[in-house]
């Protein structure tokens, strides 16, 4: 283990380079569209760099070896199939781009699209799924410190947090993408350099060995449970995309005719990381590690094979990953807040200031909020998150008929995305975690067939621009 007083100090020392990068970046951000979407003027580099560091998540670098740890092969290969959003996501920002030039948030799209009712119904899933995933990173940064040093889970989550919001307050997106690249490359090398000694260390046979003997299961290819969460897990990681804000407001930001490179690229970058973080779980039962909570295998692996160079090593990564992924979430749950709540019922003349003012109290107000739903640390990362798997696959099909389809109008979406949630939710808590997005998933698509085939009506797509050029103004 890190020794306590190294940690803090590891822990504070980025926390203050972070807040100093942001601040240099935002110093100049004087408007809310520099804030908001950095101007739209992002090139390919950081475009990249933003969505490959973003999806890189908490999930990515503790989950992933969680669920492995317990699905076994499948929950490994199972996780990396979260790419496909990435990868599907590439055609779809290129027509979000191309429909609402001037748009701000997903919420935008769903209001113009289908109308108020399916607009609530999306933000409330947006807002279930945006907190979900606040919670889980911070709660993600008190199990690091814990984990690797034995300080006090409050502590690392306290710490992460509050970095995370004062350097979101100084330049908005802006800053979020430029830190980005630089924690881009950190986790690249940083985690294919823990895989290997990992490797070298253990070594394969070893590992092959003591799962075929003592635990069977998670070598069987056939393993329901895990098979099921194999399908499961690629609905979930197309809800998260296809809906959150968090890519939308890339799209929105990035230059004309970067955004499919963009995520399409991203997407081929993050596909071998969960593989790699989930092969370390692998190794536990070979080195005799049978950790408390499942979340912490990960952190727990590496540092017995890695030693004290190793934990330092794994303790930088992972507090980039949760960086990366908890300034995003903070700009972007804020953006929606402030175009689709604030600026539509409380103060529609708002001027540019008073926008860009309000956009820094949502953030100072999430972080607060956040802070404290992570306080009783309510379940582990893999529990919390996949709860919101009902909630997000049920946005997959309104949002590509909505994008595709002009024939689906009204209030169909929001039936699909209510329904399905509902659907998705009697599966999770009656059947298991690993079907809710399935369950979800198949119900909103049935809905969204049926009103596509009987809509008397087709949707004019030059709507989407006209209107948000007026909003936009």
């Amino acid at each position: 283990m890190i020794n306590a007083s190294l940690a803090l100090g590891l822990a504070l020392a980025f926390a203050l380079l972070w807040v100093f990068f942001g601040w240099w970046i935002g110093r100049r951000v004087q408007s809310h569209n520099e804030f908001a979407l950095a101007g739209r003027n992002v090139g390919l580099a950081f475009a990249c760099a933003t969505a490959m560091a973003t999806w890189v998540t908490s999930n990515t670098t503790l989950v992933a070896p969680q669920l492995t740890y317990q699905f076994g092969i499948w929950g490994m290969i199972g996780y990396a199939c979260a790419a496909f959003g990435l990868l599907l996501f590439a055609p779809l920002s290129q027509r979000i781009k191309t429909l609402l030039p001037h748009g701000y948030t997903s919420g935008d799209f769903m209001r113009l699209r289908f109308g108020r009712f399916s607009w609530w119904v999306f933000l409330l899933i947006s807002f279930v799924y945006a907190m979900s995933w606040l919670v889980s990173l911070g709660m993600a940064g008190g199990i690091l410190l814990h984990t690797l040093s034995g300080l006090d889970y409050h502590l690392g989550m306290s710490i992460i947090l509050l970095m995370c919001v004062v350097y979101t307050l100084f330049g908005g997106l802006k800053a979020v993408i430029a830190t980005d690249f630089l924690q881009a490359i950190i986790i690249l090398a940083g985690v294919v350099g823990i895989a290997i000694v990992v490797a070298m260390n253990v070594g394969l046979e070893p590992i092959h060995q003591k799962l075929s003997s003592d635990h069977p299961k998670l070598l069987d290819l056939l393993f329901p449970a895990a098979v099921m969460f194999l399908f499961n897990n690629i609905f979930f990681g197309l809800g998260e995309i296809f809906h959150s804000n968090v890519w939308w407001s890339r799209a929105f930001a990035f230059k004309g005719g970067v955004g499919k490179k963009a995520y399409f690229i991203a997407g081929l970058l993050w596909l071998p990381i969960p593989i790699v973080t989930g092969f370390i779980a692998l190794a536990a039962p070979s080195l005799g590690l049978y950790p408390a909570s499942a979340d912490m295998v990960g952190p727990l692996v590496a540092s017995q094979v890695l030693g004290y160079t190793g934990s330092i090593i794994l303790f930088i990564v992972v507090f980039s990953a949760l960086a990366s992924s908890l300034d995003s979430l903070l700009a972007a749950t804020s953006d929606l807040i402030n175009q689709d709540i604030y600026l539509q019922y409380i103060k529609p003349k708002a001027s540019d200031s008073e926008r860009l003012k309000s956009a820094q109290w949502i953030i100072v107000i999430l972080g607060v909020v956040t802070w404290l739903l992570c306080l009783p640390k309510i379940a582990t990362l893999g529990a919390l998150l996949n709860f919101a798997g009902a909630f997000v696959a049920s946005t997959i099909w309104p949002i590509v008929f909505g994008l595709y389809f002009a024939r689906m109008t009204g209030n169909s979406a929001g039936w699909a995305m209510l329904f399905g949630t509902l659907s998705g939710l009697i599966g999770y808590f009656y059947i298991g975690f690993y079907v809710a997005a399935l369950v979800s998933c198949a119900v909103s698509l049935l809905i969204c067939m049926i009103a596509w085939r009987f809509s008397q009506q087709s949707f004019h797509w030059q709507a989407l621009g006209t209107q948000s050029k007026v909003e936009d103004v």
